[in-house]
């Protein structure tokens, strides 16, 4: 083949590929009726099917007393914990009580035995009765000497020695009641009683075992009443000092999981007296009178603290509250049902699903609280009541709205 026929057919084939390629290009693309593209015409019919009202649920802003809170992550503590422990040493007897048991004071929780004791305590005795028995022979002797029918032949020195010794023998005697005092004390000490009312923990020695002085026997609890010890910020300690000034400020101990209500008739015991500079946070301590035993030592709570109450507040739900640009904004829906963008401003949580409305709302007022994503300004709105779902179309409205349908398609243009 010429050189010739090569140039032929090679303008041949570039000019194939370019009619084909306007073909792809241009041939793609229908047009409407009055020479629209038909992705244009098909927005054009939606927005007309879409322009009727959008239903919503509606909530009217309810007035009511709204209490403020303090929350906080809390320890349960024991109000007095004690290790009880013997005083004196001996063989541990028995163990008067069960691991667990809740004990009053001055139960019986051990017996030591009380035999090398009890002979310490009857030799007192003895060498009291046998001072008593010389000290009433040194007085029979003072009294008869110091007589008038015997001082006469008694000698001075003679007489001064047996009141000395009537003395001696007192003194004798004062001791060994002492030491009779002493000896029952140790003696009383063999019986270990509980010095508080508490709940008695596992044992930490059996019987049959020789104790000591200070040989920890069991750890007991007072839980009734029980402390609550929390922290909470420092730029809240004036709203806690004046809660306290206005009077009891109640607490309320809440589960740590699901923020169920353990118990909630505690109050503020205390409030440390320095802000740690480490965390930023003050100390705070609430009783609780735990007659249920709700409460147990090393739990761990939510405390719920009311500081003071909000009379009339403004509350909606809180999925009505939007965030813009410029802050927070609500959907207010006027008499017409048709809707208007207010500025809000919220405060407090109330529950777990309202909130309270400080500025830009009135009680009364009907605020769009769901649905409100598929609104603007100005937008007409079908008003449903929480748990509402619209009404299903009737006839005429599904035959109207096929119309439409097959108008835009109509409109929109395609091959005849």
């Amino acid at each position: 083949m010429s050189r010739f026929w090569k140039i032929v057919l090679l303008v041949v084939a570039v000019l194939v590929v370019a009619f084909i390629g306007m073909r792809m290009l241009g041939g793609g693309k229908p047009k409407g009726e009055a020479g629209k593209p038909a992705a244009a015409a098909g927005r054009g019919g939606g927005e007309e099917r879409n322009a009727g009202p959008v239903p919503v649920t509606v909530v009217e802003a309810a007035r009511q007393d709204v209490p403020v809170y303090a929350s906080a992550l809390g320890t349960v503590a024991a109000m007095n914990t004690v290790t009880v422990s013997p005083q004196v040493g001996g063989q541990l007897i028995s163990l008067n009580f069960k691991e667990g048991q809740e004990v009053k004071k001055g139960d019986l929780l051990a017996q030591i035995d009380p035999r090398t004791l009890q002979a310490s305590y009857d030799e007192a005795a003895a060498a009291k009765r046998q001072n008593q028995a010389q000290l009433a022979t040194a007085r029979s002797n003072f009294q008869r000497s110091n007589s008038p029918e015997y001082r006469q032949y008694v000698a001075k020195t003679d007489l001064d020695t047996q009141r000395n010794q009537v003395a001696q023998y007192e003194s004798a005697v004062a001791a060994n009641e002492a030491s009779m005092r002493a000896a029952q004390v140790q003696l009383q000490y063999t019986r270990v009683t509980a010095p508080i009312s508490g709940i008695a923990g596992i044992r930490a020695v059996d019987a049959g075992n020789v104790v000591s002085a200070g040989t920890a026997l069991v750890t007991l609890t007072q839980i009734h009443p029980i402390h609550v010890v929390f922290n909470l910020p420092e730029r809240q300690l004036p709203d806690v000092r004046q809660a306290q000034q206005a009077g009891p400020v109640t607490i309320a101990a809440l589960d740590r999981n699901d923020s169920h209500v353990l118990t909630d008739g505690g109050r503020l015991d205390v409030v440390d007296n320095q802000i740690s500079s480490d965390s930023g946070t003050f100390r705070a301590r609430a009783v609780f009178d735990n007659a249920d035993n709700l409460l147990w030592p090393g739990q761990f709570v939510n405390v719920r603290m009311q500081l003071r109450t909000i009379a009339g507040g403004v509350v909606i739900p809180t999925q009505a509250v939007m965030r813009g640009p410029d802050g927070e904004y609500v959907y207010i829906v006027k008499p017409d049902s048709t809707v208007a963008m207010q500025t809000v401003k919220s405060g407090v949580e109330v529950g777990d699903s309202n909130v309270q409305i400080t500025e830009g709302l009135k009680g009364g007022e009907r605020v769009v609280s769901e649905g409100q994503f598929r609104l603007k300004p100005g937008s007409k709105v079908t008003a449903l009541k929480p748990g509402e779902t619209p009404a299903p179309p009737t006839d005429a409205e599904l035959k109207a709205a096929a119309q439409q349908q097959g108008g835009g398609g109509r409109r929109g243009g395609g091959p005849r």
